[in-house]
């Protein structure tokens, strides 16, 4: 399981983009949440798997979530 942050595009654009803090680099964008929920399940498991096939460690997620509106 991993903890993603789903972020609105900018004012010019439309959809959303992801990222998945345990996994630095991993990114996606989708028109829609469950589009982007769905390309971030594809960015996370690519990620994933090139760690492992060039060696690399997995960091693990620690599931760590603090919610704050100003």
């Amino acid at each position: 399981m991993r903890q993603i942050i789903i972020h609105k595009a900018d004012e010019d654009e439309t959809g959303y983009w992801a990222e998945c803090p345990s996994l630095p680099g991993c990114y996606s964008q989708g028109e829609t949440i469950d589009e982007i929920i769905a390309n971030m399940k594809d960015a996370i498991q690519l990620w994933i798997d090139d760690a492992i096939e060039h060696g690399e460690p997995v960091p693990e997620d620690t599931f760590d979530i603090v919610v704050m509106t100003v």
